[in-house]
């Protein structure tokens, strides 16, 4: 209820984002680029904002919120994931069009933040090499998410962030090892998180589902910290997200939020994390049906090597 330090992140992150876990609360995403008070939400398509007492400044080794009660009102339980990039960013003239980027390359992260020109145009993303995964989404005015990714079909296909859609074929033009294609309109400004795999930290791909106990593993290389899953083929299903801090036991992820919704934690006993993966169990549409195509995206707990995500 009063501004407070979190502390332990082990860096100074560079995006966070926060979700209650105990009460019904949107989602919220801030970053160093756009600045620590500004915030977008990943289960609506509303614009950016300002909150002066939400995200007050990103620290050493972590984050200060203040009084707001979405990020800390009084007894509430509360999530937060966190990653670093590059700081608060730099010009980028890569693109036809110049973009301001802070980027990790060691840990495969970009922030990338623009302005549309109406037309179909690039924009530099800093990464150096092709990014597996970005989720796009406009920031001065209304507009959905779109997690753009390649690890699918082999193909680029997207799917609605803040929308229990099913996927479908990317109609922008692909991204390269520097840019990434965008068109937004005229005057409006847009940012992009934008991901590439790096083994032994991250990993992002689909896998089938099985609706047995014994069912799917999925090797990522690594002991998961946080795994993000969307059902693919058809429509209906939400993002689930869980990680290695919201269960005691670290083996047996059962603690489960939404990307795409404000709705409070739940429990559902699916999934496991294993030394080099994880592994699902049990028929549960939204993860592991044995008709059911699924996308996720995987990070590793601050492996020494790169201490870039926690």
């Amino acid at each position: 209820g009063d501004e407070q330090a979190i502390t332990g992140v082990g860096f100074q992150p560079d995006l966070v984002w926060i979700k209650t876990r105990s009460t019904t609360s949107s989602h919220l995403l801030q970053d160093v680029v756009r600045g620590a008070t500004k915030y977008i939400q990943s289960n609506t398509n509303d614009a950016e904002a300002t909150q002066a007492q939400g995200l007050k400044s990103f620290d050493s080794d972590g984050f200060t919120v203040g009084d707001s009660n979405s990020w800390n009102q009084n007894s509430r339980t509360l999530v937060a994931w966190n990653w670093k990039a590059g700081g608060s960013g730099s010009t980028n003239n890569d693109g036809a069009e110049a973009s301001t980027v802070s980027v990790n390359t060691t840990a495969g992260f970009s922030i990338i933040k623009g302005e549309g020109t109406g037309s179909s145009t690039t924009y530099g993303h800093g990464l150096g090499v092709v990014p597996k995964v970005y989720i796009v989404k406009l920031i001065s005015g209304t507009g959905d998410w779109y997690l753009q990714t390649s690890a699918l079909d082999g193909g680029w296909d997207y799917i609605q962030f803040n929308s229990s859609g099913a996927s479908a074929s990317m109609t922008a033009t692909a991204p390269t090892s520097s840019v990434i294609s965008n068109s937004a309109t005229n005057g409006e400004d847009f940012i992009i998180y934008a991901w590439a795999e790096v083994p032994g930290f991250s990993k992002m791909g689909s896998f089938y589902g099985t609706s047995h106990v014994n069912g799917t593993a999925v090797v990522t290389g690594f002991r998961p910290a946080f795994v993000m899953i969307k059902r693919t083929d058809t429509t209906g299903y939400w993002w689930g997200v869980m990680d290695n801090k919201r269960n005691v036991d670290n083996d047996n992820a059962t603690k489960i939020l939404w990307a795409n919704d404000a709705a409070v934690e739940s429990t559902d006993n699916i999934i496991d994390f294993l030394a080099d993966g994880f592994k699902l169990k049990g028929n549960t549409a939204w993860a592991n049906n044995a008709s059911g195509t699924y996308f996720y995206m995987a990070f590793a707990d601050s492996p020494l090597k790169y201490a870039t995500a926690r």
